[in-house]
């Protein structure tokens, strides 16, 4: 009795649940969403971002629990001392003088590129290494990328978050445009994300019951386990992620950008930022059976069932600038939320906003299918192109010499700015320097700012940088002449007659904008106007790319080793047999043998009668 006394007293002093653990509050938050925007020539462009902030200092704290941000991620910041990383996958081509300025461009292929941390002592092994960490992270042919594609531009690609300094020494620039887009880049893409895009069945889904998970504590694990219970069930905006949808559109990319920002206002420390973004064009003239209406359901053959429940905001936009009031040219259904006003990229625009986390935005119906349907045509059909576009082309003939050419176009009617050009040629297109010539309007402009560097046979690209001012109402041409070189025959592709790609040349200019916009709080606006903070609001900043190039190179017969071995063994197989024979076999010659008198009188008979001789 007196041995348990002081048991039972050890037991009244426990603390109850909650008791010496301190609760920590949740130092990360994600917001997702949706930007519909139909397009002047009759397709619908669908804009998916998911932003996940986590305040912390991966390099410099030990980090061993991840709650939204992805570990496999948030391990490369930490052990490549990454400062940026942007990688993007794209299938297809922005047609930006038909569709009009992207919120963010991709290359065709692959693109990658990286700020490092200025304590990174070896830049190119750390950025082979990490190339090939994420070729198995997102099961690309990222692991492709060595010295012969990757450039370190001095103007362009500055660092999109906090930057100290900007050492281009610590910047690694890579393009594959002959990377293929598939499913199997997008599944990885797609588990990234906190909430699965997996549907649950219905019967399934109405036994769940939400319950607001627990907060952390430093001696409790129960909220790490409410939280990857419900990562791996609930939905959101990912379940529109149907793969054989998007990939059944015009254009398709995906990118991950990581990059630092500021924690507060005075940005005394930082947080990480992760975006995940997903651009698709439908043609509504396909999926909507020749008309411009269109639907969730029409496009991604899902409808939004509940919202993500570690989603701090989760919203749905759908661009209705066309929409008059007083003249009706369009209906959405069901009623939104609210509507959203801003100058985006240069011009006002009116959105639509569906907020799912009101309750009764979904559970009125169980779903939301957002519709919208053109009651007319709009008054302007074909309403003004951007500003700033471009092209490019390869001309010339034979397989000795070419010219590569790119046009700029500045179609503002009174405003001139400058560009920032951006070009990578492979090394066995030689280039003639001394030819490079840039005209605006048949007179000559010289750039402003210019840096080559040349090529280095097997081992470097060409990287061509220039500051060119574009006159109003203009087309600048931008040529210069190259040689294609030999390559050894171990070098050609396996379908060396399809031809060999150059990268795009990249475009980054401060465009003017067509509306004045105010100054707005970057952390309360939405997604798709934060990426590119400018604080000057008569300009915008956009990032262009022209086509990849395919060009033909000298290509030898591929077939003549085949024909030889052909005839060779051939050759060989007769006169191999036939001096075989000679030696081997063995002649005897036959004297003629002459028959008796007997003989000779039964063939003459035999001759008489008709028959032959013996």
């Amino acid at each position: 009795m007196a041995a348990a006394m002081p048991l039972a007293l050890f037991v009244l002093l426990l603390p109850g649940p909650g008791g010496w653990c301190l609760a920590e509050p949740q130092r990360d938050s994600l917001r997702e969403e949706l930007v519909i925007t139909p397009l002047p020539s009759g397709d619908v462009a669908a804009t998916f971002q998911f932003r996940t902030r986590w305040d912390s200092e991966l390099q410099r704290e030990g980090v061993s629990h991840y709650r939204l941000f992805p570990k496999a991620l948030g391990q490369l910041i930490a052990k490549y001392s990454l400062r940026e990383l942007h990688l993007s996958f794209t299938q297809g081509f922005w047609r930006t003088r038909y569709w009009g300025p992207p919120f963010l461009q991709a290359p065709s292929g692959a693109e990658l590129w990286v700020w490092f941390q200025d304590t990174v002592t070896d830049v190119d092994k750390s950025w082979k290494e990490l190339s090939n960490v994420l070729s198995g992270i997102f099961c690309a042919s990222l692991n492709f990328i060595d010295s012969t594609n990757t450039v370190t531009p001095t103007a362009s690609f500055k660092p999109l978050g906090l930057a100290n300094d900007t050492d281009h020494y610590f910047l690694r620039y890579a393009v594959l445009p002959r990377e293929v887009v598939c499913t199997e880049n997008l599944t990885p893409w797609k588990k990234l994300l906190p909430c699965s895009s997996k549907v649950r069945p219905r019967s399934l889904a109405a036994r769940d019951v939400y319950r607001e998970p627990a907060p952390r504590t430093k001696c409790s694990i129960q909220g790490i386990s409410s939280v990857t219970s419900f990562r791996l069930l609930q939905a959101g905006l990912s379940v529109l992620l149907k793969a054989d949808r998007l990939f059944h559109t015009s254009y398709h990319s995906q990118a991950v950008h990581i990059r630092p920002v500021c924690r507060n206002a005075r940005c005394t420390s930082i947080s990480w930022e992760l975006r995940q973004t997903l651009s698709v064009v439908f043609d509504a003239f396909i999926t909507g059976q020749g008309k411009k209406d269109w639907s969730l359901f029409r496009m991604f053959s899902r409808t939004l069932t509940e919202p993500c429940p570690l989603a701090s905001e989760s919203r749905v936009y759908v661009d209705i600038t066309n929409y008059n009031q007083d003249n009706e040219t369009l209906e959405v259904n069901p009623a939104p939320t609210t509507t959203y006003q801003d100058v985006i990229l240069g011009t006002r625009k009116t959105y639509a906003v569906y907020d799912l986390l009101d309750t009764a935005m979904i559970h009125n119906s169980r779903n939301l299918n957002i519709q919208l349907k053109w009651k007319r045509p709009p008054e302007n059909e074909f309403p003004p192109g951007p500003f700033l576009h471009a092209q490019r082309y390869v001309s010339g003939y034979g397989l000795q010499k070419g010219e590569l050419s790119t046009l700029l176009y500045n179609t503002h009617p009174y405003r001139a700015f400058p560009v920032l050009l951006l070009d990578t040629v492979p090394w066995y297109l030689r280039l003639y320097v001394h030819t490079l010539t840039i005209t605006s309007k048949g007179k000559d402009n010289k750039p402003s700012y210019i840096h080559y560097q040349p090529a280095q046979d097997r081992l470097q690209p060409h990287l061509l940088e220039m500051l060119i001012q574009l006159p109003a109402n203009s087309v600048t041409k931008v040529s210069i002449q190259f040689e294609r070189a030999l390559l050894k025959w171990t070098e050609y592709t396996p379908d060396p007659n399809h031809g060999f790609y150059v990268s795009p040349s990249v475009l980054s200019a401060l465009v003017p904008s067509m509306v004045a916009a105010k100054p707005v709080d970057w952390e309360e606006s939405p997604l798709f106007n934060s990426l590119f903070p400018v604080s000057d609001g008569s300009n915008y900043f956009v990032r262009l790319y022209t086509e990849p190039l395919l060009v033909n190179l000298p290509t030898p017969d591929f077939s003549m080793p085949y024909n030889v071995i052909c005839l060779t063994c051939t050759v060989v197989a007769v006169c191999y047999g036939s001096f075989y024979n000679l030696l081997t076999r063995t002649f005897h010659i036959e004297e003629p043998r002459t028959g008796g008198l007997a003989k000779r009188l039964a063939n003459f008979i035999r001759r008489i009668r008709g028959v032959p001789p013996l």
